[in-house]
Order: structure tokens, then C-alpha cells, then sequence
């Protein structure tokens, strides 16, 4: 049957999501073992608020149920692409990914510090940033003492790297 003899209120509704977190295409999707754990949390959560759903009517639910499941396909199509790395196979001398590395910013007192980790575990309010970020990039490879120079609009920003821990 032709869409156009099919009522208004009958047609899907198609969801609108807020996308995951950035990963260019053909960029391996590496993620900790915290990351992955993390990833399958969410997406039980996602199964169990999908199985309680309770709906005022069928309309509803149906909306609730299509978002649920357009959030579980591009949550699924995220752990199909996971790679987990095991952080005791990285080298402990350098910088790579799953690194908690300690920084000392020219002419800064305070020390920062981040690990490097996957796109979707990416949190800079709990110091992890995604091993695509700028300063991540610079970091990768270096060892203790080491300068590395993250270059802005506003001017290169200079960091050392005090300590390298996974």
C-alpha cells in the first residue's frame, strides 16, 4: 500500500538520537576492560528498561520501544567494534593507550593527570580522555621527562610528563 493512503497517526515515528561519542571512520575502537564493562552495563540497562516498559497507551509505547531499540542497535554496533587492550601488556616506560599520565604544564605548579582511554569511556570531569583527543596524540610514545608541545590557535602549550602508570 502507498504511503500516502496511510493515516497520519499510523506512521513510525523515527527517533531522534543524540550520537555516541565521535569515532572517525575506520578508526579501531580500542576501549579498557573499564570501558568495556561499562559499555555491557549500559546496554543490560538499556534490555531491562525496554522489558519494563509501561506505557500509557500503545501509541506510546511503541515510541518509547522504536528509541530503546535504535539506542540498543547503536550501542551494539559500538561493543561488535570494541578491541579491549590489556593494560599490563602495555609498556610501562612509555605512553599508550589505558596510560594514567602525569603532567606539568610550563609554568604551572599544579600537576595534572589523565588517562588514556576509548571514545565512549571519555570523561575529563574524571580525568580520561579519548586516545583521538589532541593532547592524547601528543602523549603516545613518550616516556617519562619527555616534552611534549600541544600547539593551539593561542600558542603551543609545553607539557613534561612526570609519571607513566597503567
Amino acid at each position: 500500500m502507498s504511503r500516502g493512503f496511510v493515516k497520519e497517526g499510523d506512521q513510525e515515528e523515527i527517533p531522534v538520537l543524540t550520537p555516541r561519542a565521535y569515532l572517525p571512520d575506520g578508526v579501531t575502537n580500542y576501549v579498557t576492560q573499564v570501558g568495556m564493562d561499562e559499555l555491557l552495563e549500559e546496554k543490560q540497562m538499556l534490555i531491562n528498561e525496554r522489558d519494563q516498559l509501561d506505557a500509557a497507551n500503545e501509541n506510546e509505547r511503541r515510541i518509547a520501544l522504536n528509541h530503546i531499540n535504535a539506542k540498543l542497535q547503536l550501542l551494539s554496533d559500538r561493543i561488535l567494534t570494541a578491541q579491549i587492550i590489556d593494560l599490563d601488556k602495555q609498556s610501562p616506560e612509555e605512553v599508550w593507550f589505558g596510560a594514567t599520565v602525569t603532567l606539568k604544564e610550563d609554568n604551572e605548579t599544579e600537576l595534572q593527570q589523565f588517562q588514556i582511554v576509548g571514545v565512549d569511556e571519555a570523561d575529563v570531569s574524571k580525568g580520561k580522555i579519548s586516545f583521538i583527543s589532541p593532547i592524547a596524540k601528543i602523549l603516545l610514545g613518550k616516556k617519562v621527562g619527555d616534552e611534549a608541545v600541544l600547539r593551539t590557535p593561542n600558542g603551543d602549550r609545553k607539557f613534561e610528563i612526570i609519571g607513566i602508570d597503567y
